[in-house]
């Protein structure tokens, strides 16, 4: 089969300003990046704002593994399949971080016939967003140290300066830093760090921010410090958020690109799923259900992390409500989830199967739990066996879930036909009874605890004396209020990502809490949880490169 970039290089776009105009976004609302890429204004929002809502779809997963889910090309070769059985449908999608695609990755724009284009400007740069990002943290992080060197009229205590620099690349070498070494001219000295930009609580910001003026609000109530006498220092209190406000003016606007199929998809922000909700932004999701029938959306990672954060936080800030999830799943991952690994996952092997199923199986619990009706995706790798197949989809009937096979990587939309047909069904038969999980005005441990047993199937929750204290210093400052964001392995349900399928009789421990008053949620930090990754010992950027007439090589 080709790869990715060679056949999106191959697929035929329409013009940008021409999708546009077939969702009805007016030409003085569009702002063109080129041929095949623009922003929207979200004047077009107040302008549909009379228009009733299209129906919502989470793409959500299994616990990811080596083996692949397919999450992201999912979502798109469904929104392609809704479109061929004659249903208006849009993908909305995060866009892709610089420093898994050349880690890792090697691009996340969707895979093989079900991606979204262009491809190679999605994965590199796109429309400068997380740039923007960048840029307004960085002015934040340069603003507080200044404040500090021209003789700190606020009083910060230099060891409770809680916010970093961020980078959009994996970069081991950067998470622990000190800066103002030198002269006197040169800063105060002290011990500092950076982050990847998704990992940000301005990109969190970005993605759940109704227009300009909320972000602004919500920019200004960011704590980046404390002072002396234990009170938050905000960016407020710098005088900083206008200036970021300025440098955020233009990725507020969601992006308009296409799938190969030409299906409009906004790819808009990308927030860390462990670190922040791992969901795009409110004002793409917004503007797409006033403008189609059927909105495909997805969260990061498995539905343990992702699904629980769309619900409980992205849909109760921007008040959605979800019609329908669908829980991505392959046979090879479950298979690993049930025992077997490396070139074992190849054969065929029924036992580790129906093993594997219970990680499956607990997201479907979980699901049900938010009142979501949901379906099961089954993306069909070849080596996928019809006894593996025909036992995956009894045992999701023995569950009251219909798994239908998805072949939309090697087939495009047509591959996501079946798929599109029962989303539509789940939408049109049966009502979704959607709530949040949990009060969010309930204690902080309380929630915390809700959603280890409720959602992880923990025994319960253990914090550290580092966290209680965190904990006393957030409720003492008003801030424990807010949802919670569980900041996991996204590779387990529990905080140890080597205890695989549906492991019981753990506690998860909370070793740190954060309070993002801006974004307007608590970190709750369970495990190992690095916010700045490191590159692989073969980085995905060793196999890039461009040739002398500009084709590119090596992305995905």
């Amino acid at each position: 089969m080709k790869t990715d970039v060679r056949i999106a290089r191959e697929a035929r776009l329409l013009p940008i300003a021409e999708v546009a105009a077939g969702l009805g976004i007016r030409e003085d609302e569009l702002e063109l990046y080129g041929r095949h890429k623009a922003k929207v204004s979200p004047k077009a929002l107040t302008r549909l704002a009379h228009r009733p809502d299209a129906k919502l779809v989470l793409v959500t997963a299994i616990n990811p593994s080596p083996a692949g889910e397919g999450k992201t090309t999912t979502n798109v070769g469904l929104s392609m399949g809704l479109n061929r059985i004659g249903k208006k449908a849009i993908a909305t999608l995060r866009e892709p971080s610089l420093g898994p695609c050349f880690g890792v990755k090697g691009g996340a724009a969707g895979g093989g016939y079900a991606q979204v284009v262009p491809m190679e400007d999605i994965n590199l740069h796109f429309t400068g967003d997380f740039h923007a990002v960048t840029s307004a943290h960085n002015l934040l992080a340069a603003l507080l140290d200044n404040h500090l060197h021209q003789g700190n009229a606020l009083r910060i205590d230099p060891k409770r300066i809680v916010w970093r620099r961020v980078l959009d690349m994996n970069d081991r070498a950067l998470r622990n830093i000190v800066v103002g070494l030198g002269g006197r001219g040169d800063g105060a000295v002290r011990q500092a760090g950076f982050d990847i930009t998704v990992a940000s609580e301005i990109m969190a910001i970005l993605c759940l921010a109704t227009g300009l003026a909320d972000l602004k609000a919500r920019l200004s109530r960011m704590v980046v410090a404390h002072d002396t006498a234990g009170n938050a220092v905000t960016a407020g209190d710098l005088e900083a958020t206008g200036a970021m406000a300025l440098l955020l003016k233009d990725a507020l606007k969601p992006n308009l690109v296409q799938t190969l199929e030409n299906t409009p998809a906004f790819v808009h922000g990308g927030p860390f799923a462990n670190i922040a909700h791992g969901c795009n932004s409110v004002l793409a999701t917004k503007l797409a259900l006033k403008l189609s029938d059927y909105v495909v959306t997805e969260a990061g990672f498995g539905a343990d992390l992702g699904a629980e954060k769309f619900f409980d936080i992205k849909c109760r800030f921007a008040g959605l409500k979800p019609d329908a999830a669908v829980i991505v799943a392959t046979v090879r991952a479950l298979k690993l989830n049930g025992g077997l690994h490396g070139e074992d996952l190849a054969r065929e092997d029924t036992g580790a199967l129906e093993r594997g199923f219970a990680n499956l199986e607990r997201h479907l619990e979980n699901i049900s739990k938010f009142g979501v009706p949901a379906v099961v995706a089954v993306n069909r790798f070849p080596t996928d066996t019809e006894a593996e197949l025909a036992l995956l989809q009894r045992l999701c009937a023995g569950r009251n879930a219909e798994a239908v096979l998805c072949e939309v990587f090697a087939k495009g939309g047509e591959g996501g036909v079946g798929l599109a047909r029962k989303v539509v069904e789940l939408c049109e038969t049966r009502q979704s009874a959607f709530a949040p999980l949990y009060d969010v005005n309930a204690r902080l441990a309380e929630k915390i605890g809700i959603v280890a047993t409720e959602i992880y199937g923990a025994d319960g929750v253990e914090f550290t004396a580092e966290a209680r204290k965190q904990m006393g210093d957030i409720e003492r400052l008003g801030l424990d209020r807010m949802p919670v964001c569980m900041a996991k392995t996204q590779y387990s349900f529990s905080d140890d990502a080597s205890r695989l399928g549906a492991p019981t009789g753990f506690k998860i421990t909370v070793r740190e809490l954060r309070a993002a008053a801006g974004a307007g949620f608590t970190v709750a930090v369970t495990g190992d949880i690095m916010t700045m990754p490191g590159l692989p010992k073969v980085p995905a950027a060793n196999r890039m490169d461009i040739s002398d007439d500009g084709e590119i090589t090596g992305l995905s």
